[in-house]
């Protein structure tokens, strides 16, 4: 029986690495895993399709010496190789399978997109990793691609379809219809319909006359479309309404940032700011484009300031309020000092709606929930807060941070015998406007 890769690269891919990537990329853990479970066929797909590219052999050879499995969230997302390589599989397909999947997944376009590196990443790695183990030469590692032939013909997920990735004639052995949704189109130019009958022991059932009602799918098939729609549009609304959690300030797990209202930390009022809907988009800095998401931070921040609130706001009194949280920016696990890979772009946001605005001032805030040691609570969340301070100023914002300051849990509302993605709503870092 032939050796399923698919079932080799899962084990690069578990539960522990999906939560480092929806922490990562501010994603829900089921996005991401779902996203993975249609990103690995097809990656394995197309490597099967260029089983005897130079490139591509290469590529699996050179994997296994490139320590490529010892980062994958780090080492996979501006990694030449792996760039190199899915231009060479999908061409100019590879825009069209990372919308497909960040639609079919429920995720934005940017973490669809450094998920397929990551997948792609773990894909060779570990081809190139069994490859070594096993003494494989060039010629070994085309014929085990040539093999998933006929094997993966079934592992798309239901709902997915190389035809649904617009991959035209990509992969015509490869029989990826599994999941049954896609149209099957007649070969012959005029379509023909067959029709039949349900038959008992008496006999089959009479036809119905066509002037005495017509037939009964004239209201079942409407019918049935409905039904059919109704459960589309429920299934998007359950995306939609799929929370995002926060950034851990503990020094035991790391949780994704929150998009709800956070409670200021310097102030009994609860903050009112707006749920994000994470959707690619530019934001408009004053005619400079920031990558964003619609009714994220740097979209709020932004409208705050262009409202006027801020310019109009009497003394810090009046904006203790309003905070806003981080989308992208997490910590390494217990660390005060190392950000997780892709934290840096929404700081440099910051500092360029600092440089635009060079009168506001702002305040920093980290937060925990109510688990663990309260005191190490304080100081993780301050020692944080003051890192990014520290960041801020070398950027040459640092003037305008009035200050940083660690609160613990001191304003978590969830409690403590809550489950962990409860609590997740107290874990954050935020902002908020200063005078």
């Amino acid at each position: 029986m032939s050796l399923n890769l698919i079932d080799l690269i899962k084990g690069q891919l578990g539960p522990a690495l999906v939560s480092q990537a929806a922490s990562q990329f501010g994603e829900s853990e089921s996005g991401i895993s779902k996203a993975i479970g249609g990103l690995l066929p097809a990656v394995v797909g197309g490597l099967a399709n260029n089983s005897d590219n130079p490139g591509v052999l290469d590529a699996i050879t050179n994997a296994s010496s490139s320590g490529i499995l010892g980062n994958l969230l780090g080492g996979s997302s501006n990694n030449s190789m792996i760039t190199t390589l899915l231009s060479s599989l999908f061409g100019d397909k590879l825009s069209g399978l990372v919308n497909t999947i960040a639609s079919f997944a429920g995720i934005s376009n940017n973490s669809s997109s450094s998920l397929l590196n990551l997948v792609t990443g773990a894909t060779v790695g570990s081809i190139g990793k069994y490859a070594a183990d096993n003494n494989l030469d060039k010629s070994g590692i085309s014929g085990l691609l040539n093999d998933q032939k006929g094997i993966i013909s079934s592992l798309l997920p239901a709902g997915l379809s190389l035809a649904s990735l617009n991959f035209g004639d990509w992969a015509k052995g490869y029989k990826f219809d599994n999941d049954n949704d896609t149209i099957k189109t007649p070969t012959s130019e005029e379509p023909k319909v067959e029709v039949t009958r349900s038959t008992t022991s008496t006999g089959t059932f009479p036809e119905r006359n066509n002037d005495s009602g017509g037939s009964i799918w004239k209201w079942l098939l409407p019918l049935l479309l409905l039904i059919a729609a109704g459960y589309f549009l429920w299934k998007q609304c359950d995306k939609k309404n799929t929370s995002t959690t926060a950034t851990t300030a503990d020094s035991t797990t790391v949780i994704h940032d929150s998009a709800t209202a956070v409670t200021p930390a310097d102030t009994s009022v609860t903050a009112t700011t707006s749920t994000a809907t994470k959707t690619d988009e530019d934001i408009d800095l004053n005619g400079t484009k920031l990558k964003g998401y619609v009714g994220g931070m740097e979209d709020q921040m932004i409208n705050f300031l262009k409202s006027g609130a801020y310019k109009n706001a009497a003394n810090d009194d009046a904006l203790k309020t309003q905070w806003f949280d981080f989308d992208h920016v997490n910590f390494k696990l217990g660390s005060a000092n190392a950000l997780e890979a892709g934290s840096e772009g929404q700081l440099e946001n910051l500092v360029a709606i600092l440089k635009a605005y060079p009168d506001a001032k702002i305040k920093i805030g980290g937060y925990t929930d109510k688990t663990g040691d309260e005191a190490k609570n304080v100081k993780l969340s301050t020692d944080r807060a003051n890192f990014i301070k520290g960041w801020l100023d070398k950027k040459g914002v640092g003037a305008q941070v009035l200050g940083a300051e660690g609160y613990g849990s001191q304003y978590a509302k969830v409690d403590a015998k809550a489950s962990d993605a409860e609590r997740a709503s107290d874990r954050k870092m935020s902002v908020r406007f200063a005078k």
